[in-house]
């Protein structure tokens, strides 16, 4: 049954639309919280005054339900995109710093100090050797922040509606067509599988020269 509504669903044009609205939503708050996330949480791990001010901010938000905000969100932004895009931000950027942090900090010393030897300047320090070193901890971040993006894009639209999966899935809740519900919800599972499939296919292309990947 639920495989027959999949396929109803899908030629009448029902799936495409709401699970695109949720991806973009989702990405457009991922990408928001990766560049400020990365550029904190370096900042933090190499200035001390940064990581004075921003550390408790982070100990503060890390683990605060961030769903609680959605109404906030709501009254600020509205209730289409840039409310669900702000949220998804504001869940994914904690763990983004926190990655980015350690990543920056687990530099090897040696390689600065080879760098600094052979003529690295230091504004060109940080592109060229910590950034490229802590790649495997950003991915690290990256790949717990992305099925929460995904959870808070799909929360928030079940919660403050606004289109999307989840709008839909609670639509066809309160009408209880039970298999339309499964339908969503097996959309919103595959969905995370595929994009978590298609993020480690990406950490192992770039980052087939780290020796994780390369013994994996």
């Amino acid at each position: 049954i639920t495989l027959a509504q999949a396929v109803t669903l899908v030629q009448e044009g029902q799936i495409l639309g709401v699970l695109l609205t949720s991806l973009y939503r989702a990405f457009a708050g991922l990408t928001l919280a990766v560049a400020v996330g990365v550029v904190v949480g370096i900042a933090m791990s190499r200035v001390r005054w940064v990581a004075w001010l921003a550390d408790p901010l982070v100990a503060l938000g890390f683990p605060s339900p961030k769903i609680t905000f959605l109404p906030i969100f709501i009254l600020w932004f509205g209730i289409d995109h840039l409310s669900k895009i702000l949220l998804v931000a504001f869940t994914c950027v904690f763990p983004m710093v926190v990655s980015a942090s350690h990543g920056a900090a687990a530099v090897n010393q040696t390689w600065i100090w080879s760098a600094r030897a052979m003529g690295t300047p230091e504004r060109r320090l940080l592109w060229r050797v910590v950034v490229p070193a802590a790649l495997p901890y950003l991915f690290s971040g990256l790949r717990v922040t992305l099925p929460v993006a995904l959870i808070t894009a799909f929360t928030a639209e079940m919660v403050g509606g606004g289109g999307g999966v989840g709008a839909a899935l609670m639509f066809a809740q309160r009408f209880f067509e039970t298999p339309t519900v499964f339908v969503y919800l097996l959309l919103m599972l595959l969905s995370g599988f595929l994009l978590d499939r298609a993020l480690l296919a990406l950490r192992a292309y770039v980052l087939r020269w780290h020796e994780e990947e390369a013994h994996g």
